[in-house]
C-alpha cells in the first residue's frame, strides 16, 4: 500500500481520504520488466506514479496480493499508439487466485498528445509555431538557417489512461490478482503503472424521487437520454422532488443545464452518464465548435444557477484533442449555493470548469482522472467555495486552479486534496485573489512547466491581495523542467509576470519531499524582472527533504522571512541568489531574514548560513542536479 508511491505514514493527515487502496506495479511481483526512475519528461516512466511502472510484453504479467477485502479495481496503464495516432485498443486478462479470467479493453483513443501548446494527436505533425523557440535546437526554427531537423513524434506526452472492474464478488485480503497480455495481443507492450482495489458498497435506492427511466431515459446506452433527462428535472422542480438515475449506461451527448435542482445518481460505480462529442455545424455564442455530455449551471450573464446538487454518478466523455475554446466540460457554467459530491469524471476537457461570478458552491469526494486540461478551475469571481477530499490524477493541465481573471476570485479552499501526476503544468495554481487557504493537500508527480503549487502574478489575472495561507500540505517529487527557461523550478513556484507578488503570504507547516531540483523558487520573468517584485512572503515550520540542487532559488527582487525551516540532503548551495541578475556591489535584489531555527543542510554545509544573510550574492544559473534520497521519517 502507498499513497502517492509514498509510505502513508510520511503523508499521515495530508490529501483525500479515499475508498481504494493504491498499489505500485512495480512493487508487485512480475515477470515483465520495471522501467524508471527515470523524471525525463516525455518518456513512460516518467509520467508513471513514483516515475516507475512495468512493462510487459505479450504473455507477461503483474501480480498484486491485495492487502484489504475488495471487489473492484482500478488499472492505470499505457499501451501505444496508432502509427498515424487516434489510438488502438488491446486485451489485458484479470484473474484472481488463478481462477476464472475477465478481459478488459484497453483502449490508447484518449492519451498519446504530440507537439506545441495545444497539442495535436497526430505524432507526424510539423512544428505548430515554428516560430516559437525551442530547446531541442536552442533556436526558433523558423528564423534559423538551415532549418533544424526536429525529430517526430515531437514532444510526445499523455501517454496514460485508468479504466474500472467490478469483479462479480468480493475477495479477502491476501487473494492476489493477476494483469496478464494475451499472447496474441496486438499491443507491442502494455505498461502498468498501478492498481487501485476497494470495496464497492450496494447501489443507492431513492423510491421517493423523479426517476429518469420513467421519462424514457435508456440505462443501456443504446438511445440518446438527453431529453429524459431534462423531463425528468422539470417534473422534479415543479413537485420538489429530487432527480433520481438508477444503475445503467446513459447516452448523453450535450449538456444537461441544471437549477435550482438536486439530481442524484446510484453511486458513480453504477450510474454512468457517457457521451460523444459532436461537432456543432456553426460555432456556439461561447465559439464552442463540438458539445460533449457535461451539467452546466446558466452562464453568469445568463443570471446563473442557483442550488444544484449532483451526486452519486460519473460523467464520462469523449474529448481526444485540447480546444480551449470548446465547452466540452464535465461540470461547467456558474453555480452558487451548490454542492457536487461522490461524482468520478473522466476523459472530459476540464472536470470541473466554473465561470463567475458565484458564491458558496462546495465540491467533494470527487474523483477527476484523465483529463485533456484542467482538472478544476474557479475563474472569474468565485467566492466563498472549496474543494474537498478529492482525488485527481492525470490531468493535462493545473489540477486544481483559481484564476481571478478580471473579477477577484476570494476566500476560497482548496483543501486535503490528493493530486497526481498532472502531465503539464502545476498540481495547484492559483492566478490572483484574495484571502485564499490551499491546505493539507498531497501533490506528487507533476511532469512538465510546472509545480506542485504555484501562484502567479498571470494570465491577466487580478492582483494577490489579503492574505494567501499555504498550509501543511505535502509535495514529493516535485519542481519540473521549465522548457522556456531552460531551468528547473521549484516544488512551491512564484512568479511575478504582470503585477508585483505583494500580499501576505504565509507558507506555513508545509513538508516538500524528494524535490527533483529546489524547494522553494521565487521568479520574475527576463523581459519585466526590473518592473515586478516578490515580497512579504513567510516561512516557518516547514520541512524539506531532500534537493537535487537547492532549498530557496531566488530570481527575483523582494524579500522572504524563514523560521523553523529544516532541510536535509540539499543537493547544492542551499540559497542560489541570483535577484535581478545585475550583480551589483550591494549584492543580490532578493534578501533572506533568518527569525530562527533553521537547521540542517546538505554536503554544502547549513543551508540557511549566516553568509547568506540577507543577500549575498551565490548565483549558479543552472546547477547540476545531485539525485536526493527517497524520503524517510523525519
Amino acid at each position: 500500500m502507498t499513497r502517492a508511491a509514498l509510505d502513508p505514514a510520511l503523508v499521515a493527515g495530508r490529501g483525500a481520504s479515499v475508498d481504494f487502496v493504491e498499489q505500485e506495479a512495480e512493487k508487485a511481483s512480475t515477470n515483465g520488466v520495471v522501467i524508471g526512475p527515470d523524471r525525463t519528461a516525455y518518456t513512460l516512466a516518467a509520467e508513471a506514479s513514483g516515475r516507475s511502472a512495468v512493462k510487459l510484453t505479450p504473455g507477461q504479467w503483474v501480480e498484486f496480493t491485495l492487502p484489504k477485502a475488495a471487489n473492484a479495481i482500478t488499472v492505470r496503464y499505457s499501451i501505444p499508439d496508432a502509427p498515424n495516432g487516434g489510438g488502438i485498443t488491446a486485451p489485458l486478462n484479470v484473474s484472481v487466485n488463478g481462477g476464472s479470467t475477465k478481459t478488459m479493453t484497453l483502449t490508447s483513443q484518449y492519451s498519446w498528445l504530440y507537439n506545441q501548446y495545444p497539442f495535436t494527436n497526430d505524432p507526424n505533425a510539423d512544428l505548430l509555431h515554428p516560430d516559437w523557440w525551442i530547446t531541442e535546437c536552442g533556436c526558433v526554427p523558423a528564423a534559423t538557417t538551415p532549418t533544424p531537423q526536429i525529430t517526430k513524434p515531437f514532444r510526445p506526452f499523455h501517454f496514460y489512461d485508468e479504466q474500472r472492474l467490478l469483479l462479480g464478488k468480493t475477495y479477502k485480503a491476501g487473494d492476489k490478482i493477476k494483469l496478464q497480455v494475451p499472447n496474441k495481443s496486438n499491443a507491442a507492450w502494455t505498461v502498468i503503472d498501478l492498481l487501485d482495489s476497494q470495496l464497492v458498497g450496494a447501489p443507492k435506492v431513492n423510491l421517493l424521487a423523479a426517476n429518469v427511466l420513467f421519462f424514457g431515459a435508456d440505462p443501456t446506452g443504446r438511445r440518446e437520454s438527453s431529453d429524459a433527462f431534462d423531463m425528468a428535472i422539470a417534473f422534479a422542480k415543479a413537485f420538489r422532488l429530487k432527480v433520481y438515475i438508477p444503475p445503467g449506461t446513459y447516452q448523453v451527448n450535450r449538456h444537461i443545464v441544471v437549477d435550482n435542482v438536486t439530481i442524484e445518481g446510484a453511486g458513480n460505480w453504477y450510474t454512468i452518464i457517457k457521451g460523444k462529442e459532436v461537432a456543432l455545424s456553426e460555432p456556439a455564442p461561447d465559439l464552442s465548435i463540438h458539445t460533449g455530455v457535461g451539467f452546466y449551471g446558466k452562464y453568469a450573464k445568463d443570471g446563473g444557477s442557483n442550488n444544484v446538487h449532483l451526486s452519486g454518478f460519473s460523467i464520462i466523455g469523449d474529448v481526444r484533442e485540447r480546444i480551449d475554446t470548446d465547452q466540452v466540460n464535465g461540470v461547467g457554467g456558474a453555480m452558487s449555493n451548490s454542492t457536487i459530491d461522490g461524482l468520478y469524471i473522466q476523459h472530459t476537457k476540464v472536470g470541473l470548469w466554473f465561470d463567475g461570478p458565484m458564491t458558496n458552491t462546495h465540491v467533494k469526494n470527487v474523483t477527476v482522472v484523465d483529463q485533456i486540461a484542467d482538472g478544476l478551475n474557479f475563474h472569474t469571481g468565485v467566492t466563498n467555495s472549496s474543494v474537498t477530499n478529492s482525488f485527481w490524477r492525470n490531468t493535462g493541465d493545473d489540477a486544481l486552479a483559481m484564476w481571478s481573471e478580471k473579477t477577484v476570485n476570494a476566500n476560497n479552499t482548496f483543501d486535503h486534496n490528493t493530486i497526481q501526476t498532472p502531465t503539464l503544468a502545476n498540481g495547484i495554481a492559483i492566478y490572483g485573489g484574495k484571502d485564499i487557504t490551499v491546505s493539507n493537500n498531497l501533490v506528487a508527480d507533476p511532469i512538465r512547466e510546472g509545480s506542485a503549487l504555484h501562484l502567479g502574478t498571470r494570465f491577466g489575472a487580478e492582483p494577490f491581495s489579503g492574505t494567501i495561507n499555504i498550509t501543511n500540505n505535502t509535495t514529493v517529487r516535485a519542481g519540473t523542467y521549465e522548457l522556456n527557461w531552460n531551468i528547473g523550478l521549484g516544488a512551491l513556484w512564484l512568479f511575478a509576470l504582470e503585477k508585483n507578488l505583494d500580499a501576505n503570504v504565509q507558507v506555513v507547516g508545509d513538508h516538500f519531499l524528494d524535490n527533483t531540483y529546489n524547494a522553494i523558487m521565487f521568479v520574475a520573468d527576463w523581459p519585466v524582472k526590473d518592473l515586478y517584485s516578490i515580497t512579504n512572503v513567510h516561512f516557518k515550520d516547514v520541512r524539506v527533504d531532500g534537493t537535487g540542487t537547492s532549498v530557496v532559488s531566488a530570481r527575483a527582487a523582494g524579500s522572504a522571512t524563514f523560521e523553523n525551516v529544516d532541510a536535509r540532503n540539499v543537493g547544492a548551495v542551499g540559497v542560489n541568489n541570483c535577484g535581478t541578475f545585475h550583480f551589483t556591489p550591494a549584492g543580490s535584489e532578493f534578501s533572506l531574514t533568518d527569525l530562527g531555527g533553521n537547521d540542517g543542510g546538505g554536503t554544502t554545509g547549513p543551508w540557511l548560513a549566516p553568509w547568506e544573510l540577507p543577500n549575498t550574492i551565490t548565483c549558479d544559473d543552472r546547477p547540476p542536479v545531485v539525485v536526493p534520497p527517497a524520503p524517510a521519517p523525519w
